[in-house]
């Protein structure tokens, strides 16, 4: 399974990078356990569109319906749908744009990490 990570290059702008989970064969196929703070769900509105801005943490963001469309400070987009994961590592430099996809609502949930 693939996920995308956003993080804060050398020059202080937001770039893209694919990553790949690694999985393990105990008990079923599980990733290795990382230490979480809690879990936040959220509902934008369509239209919703938000300038550069970094997240308070680094969390991982989990669509569950509708989608968003993520542009950084490289000018690269990505759009992530329900069943993508994004990793948000960006905690410095200018950010990322978040845009609603397809005029509709977006719910997802937040997974800050420890």
């Amino acid at each position: 399974m693939k996920i995308v990570r956003i993080y804060t290059g050398a020059d202080g702008e937001s770039h893209f990078e694919d990553l790949t989970l690694s999985f393990s064969e105990r008990e079923g196929t599980r990733t290795k356990e990382q230490a979480a703070k809690g879990v936040q769900f959220r509902l934008v509105k369509s239209g919703y569109a938000r300038d550069f801005h970094t997240p308070a943490q680094r969390q991982y963001v989990c669509y569950l319906r509708g989608g968003v469309e993520i542009e950084v400070g490289d000018g690269s987009k990505r759009q992530m749908r329900a069943g993508d994961v994004l990793l948000a590592e960006d905690t410095t430099g200018r950010g990322h744009i978040s845009r609603a996809l397809d005029g509709k609502e977006c719910f997802s949930a937040f997974v800050p990490l420890a």
